[in-house]
């Protein structure tokens, strides 16, 4: 049996179709319904972790605690699990994630981190101008705003609309400004690389790839395909990034880069709750979700 571990029922459907159609065998874990007695031992199967960041967007703040629990769980009780514990812990943490891609000579960008917000304008002298705000725990570039100067950061921080990371801990983050106005999201299933897309960020931040973010975010419309599939993509550590998933326990996952004006490359996040966008994978010829599938499969088969 599979079992897929998750918070948003709207994201799910591309993953129920493409195991269905393979006749695998799945159930789902809705975290916000759950409990789980400590002294239970847990059923057999192949665990898929899809807790996501940007939970508390959708009034599920403490889901990610409660599901770091249930893992651990499962890890004591030795079943098999696609992102695990590490990977949720470098889900919902930018600033544990980008020192560990740091260990494989990855590069983020330069970061300030705060859990006191008038300390970020002392922060923004280290970072310089232009740059971004962020949250340490977001997903889909909930609280990404570009500041230009120390004037426009502090309106911003002393005003209402101020936005804290559900953690307390913010960000500012050296702004990376790219020739294309584009972001590049690499996907990998099976910790191997799948394919990248091109992500049109022209118009925001907001960059949720699935059907169901389309009204409140920079997705695709039905005017605008914002999302493009690359072919014969290549950047020179590939290799750097597949060890960076094995060593931290990262099964499926999305990583989104940049490249500036002289090519160099940055990674800014590690996304282990991913979504794929359809319209784009229709274009290419290829699906995730039914690579995430057959991989599901496979290890459910190994039992």
């Amino acid at each position: 049996m599979i079992f897929i571990i998750h918070e948003n029922k709207e994201w799910l459907s591309p993953f129920e179709e493409a195991l269905t159609a393979l006749g695998a065998p799945f159930t789902l874990w809705y975290v916000p319904e759950m409990n789980f007695n400590l002294m239970d031992v847990p059923p057999e199967g192949i665990f898929y972790n899809r807790m996501s960041a940007s939970s508390h967007s959708r009034n599920h703040r403490y889901e990610p605690e409660l599901a770091l629990g249930i893992l651990e769980w499962l890890k004591r009780h030795q079943r098999k699990v696609v992102n695990g514990s590490r990977a949720l812990d470098l889900e919902i943490s930018k600033i544990r994630q980008y020192q560990a891609l740091e260990k494989f000579n990855i590069q983020a960008p330069p970061t300030f981190a705060s859990v006191r917000k008038q300390t970020l304008l002392e922060g923004s002298d280290d970072i310089s101008f232009p740059l971004i705000s962020k949250h340490n725990r977001a997903g889909k570039g909930l609280g990404v705003y570009k500041f230009s100067d120390k004037t426009s950061l502090e309106n911003y921080i002393n005003s209402a609309g101020f936005e804290s990371s559900p953690d307390g801990i913010n960000l500012l983050q050296k702004f990376i400004q790219s020739p294309t106005e584009t972001i590049i999201r690499m996907e990998f299933v099976n910790g191997k690389f799948l394919y990248a897309v091109e992500v049109d960020t022209s118009e925001g931040f907001e960059l949720c790839p699935s059907d169901s973010c389309q009204v409140e975010s920079n997705c695709p419309t039905g005017d605008i395909q914002k999302f493009r599939i690359l072919k014969d993509f290549k950047i020179p550590n590939l290799s750097s990034y597949e060890e960076f998933l094995a060593v931290n326990d990262i099964g499926i996952a999305g990583i989104e880069i940049i490249k500036d004006a002289t090519g160099k490359v940055w990674t800014y996040d590690v996304n282990t709750n991913t979504n794929y966008n359809p319209l784009a994978e229709e274009l290419a010829g290829i699906s995730a979700p039914k690579a995430v599938a057959r991989y599901l499969q496979s290890l459910n088969n190994q039992r």
